[in-house]
């Protein structure tokens, strides 16, 4: 008999029974269902289950928490249940049709962008190695870097730009791929297509302002700019899009027998040819404006309203998948002034959700069941994923997903107020201090202690009167 044999009878009964499930998987601390009828499952007593820390529905797919053994739990529920798991992919296609046209466009967004995280924080953690040896004043009395008074220091900072570039200048070649990817096409081909996005013949999209005479390819005709597209997320994603849409439609009028010649030549060609000449200067002019508006809206006189508004709805957002919009936002502001604002606040907002679950572990110290719960929540909140902090412990409570929302949106107040940019989408939580530019390091970790203190001391004070045990 397995340990979570008798749980798994439990949550096959309460979430409607084998007939009520048409998909289910597992990640790394959750159970994802997709059901026929939502409204058939008992939240209620689903998380009054032993081994649940919680529920919550997300992108078509109702979630249950059961934490790091959930892989033990999903092999005693299949067996219990007779339903066949599927792969992640396969649960996340059958519930788009649970998803509004605007939950579809978010979880689209967010699985181009999944695949890449991992290479982003690295780059992200790298350039704030760079930055902190080679930009911060250490030695000589504030007079110089380490790379300016070391030579392992400075073959050190100029050989981990060789990763750093390969992952932000070179983005668009892994945005692409990714597109190809997700829309089951060849994958090959989006490595090409995103490769002539930032080939070393085009004029560098860094060096365009401050060229005097921009290349063109003459076609007698007409002129085409040779303008490549480094660290540009929105022309990629339209250029992606473009090479899937014409691949689907050449395969579909293809003769079989010559597919393999015709189909790649007429997809990846004329790809090519619209992105430099059509998508790749509107997306180009999109992502400017977006850029643009955001970077006012956070140096303007509104910038800390905007701050404010920001980190106080953050938490939310991330209950609605909406937050993954901000991914393509921070590239965007990256590549055109630098750095990021936003991803501070994203960090901070983490450490807010966790300082809210660590009031709950002071609150519930003596009750052994919660604690099971809330420490775990915390570590993870703190190191960048809050999902168990908010829907195990503070919106089960409520008033500790609020404090953490007033404490978050105080600390952003306050980080763009100060000017605090980050170098680039990093890991969140504590360690988010890690992409800060060097010269706001300072200023963050006061922001830092702030999104920590407020949740912490408004969640005791609100739990003592509501008598939390």
């Amino acid at each position: 008999m397995g340990r979570f044999e008798s749980d798994s009878k439990e949550l096959l009964k309460f979430v409607g029974g084998s007939e009520n499930i048409s998909a289910v998987t597992h990640c790394v601390t959750r159970m994802r269902f997709v059901l026929n009828d939502p409204s058939k499952a008992d939240k209620d007593a689903i998380e009054k289950l032993k081994s649940v820390k919680g529920t919550f529905t997300q992108a078509g797919q109702f979630q249950v928490i059961i934490g790091n053994e959930v892989s033990d739990f999903y092999n005693d529920f299949i067996k219990i249940s007779g339903v066949d798991g599927v792969s992640k992919d396969a649960v996340k296609e059958v519930a788009k049709n649970n998803m509004t046209f605007m939950q579809k466009l978010m979880a689209n967004i967010s699985e181009i962008f999944s695949p890449l995280i991992p290479a982003i924080i690295v780059g992200g953690l790298i350039l704030g190695f760079r930055n902190i040896i080679g930009d911060m004043k250490l030695l000589e009395d504030g007079t110089k870097s380490l790379v300016e008074v070391s030579q392992f220091w400075a073959g050190t900072n100029s050989f981990l730009w060789l990763i750093g570039e390969a992952v932000f200048h070179f983005l668009p070649v892994g945005i692409t791929w990714s597109i190809t990817k997700k829309m089951g096409t060849t994958q090959i081909l989006g490595i090409v297509l995103g490769i002539t996005l930032v080939s070393p013949q085009l004029l560098n999209a860094y060096s365009v302002a401050g060229a005097e005479k921009i290349p063109f390819w003459d076609f007698g005709f007409a002129h085409v700019n040779m303008i490549g597209y480094q660290a540009q997320v929105i022309p990629a994603i339209l250029a992606g899009f473009v090479l899937v849409f014409l691949e689907k439609g050449m395969r579909k009028i293809s003769p079989p027998s010559i597919s393999m010649i015709i189909v790649p030549f007429f997809a990846l060609v004329p790809a090519v040819l619209i992105a430099h000449v059509v998508v790749g200067p509107i997306g180009w002019a999109i992502g400017s404006v977006i850029s643009k508006v955001v970077y006012v809206g956070l140096t303007s006189s509104f910038g800390m309203i905007f701050a404010a508004i920001f980190g106080f709805l953050y938490a939310p957002l991330v209950i609605t998948g909406l937050h993954h919009m901000t991914n393509a936002i921070d590239l965007q502001l990256m590549a055109q002034f630098g750095g990021t604002s936003l991803w501070p606040m994203i960090a901070l907002s983490n450490i807010a959700q966790g300082s809210a679950v660590l009031a709950m572990i002071y609150l519930q110290r003596k009750n052994e069941e919660a604690k099971q719960i809330n420490i775990p929540a915390c570590i993870s909140a703190y190191l960048g994923v809050t999902e168990p902090a908010m829907f195990g412990v503070n919106l089960k409570h409520g008033f500790p997903f609020f404090c953490g929302m007033v404490g978050s949106a105080i600390a952003a107040i306050i980080s763009v107020g100060s000017g605090v940019m980050a170098n680039s989408i990093g890991v969140g939580g504590l360690p988010g201090i890690l992409s800060i530019k060097p010269a706001f390091m300072v200023i963050f970790s006061i922001c830092m202690i702030v999104a920590i203190v407020v949740p912490f001391v408004l969640t005791v004070i609100i739990g003592k009167r509501k008598s939390i045990k």
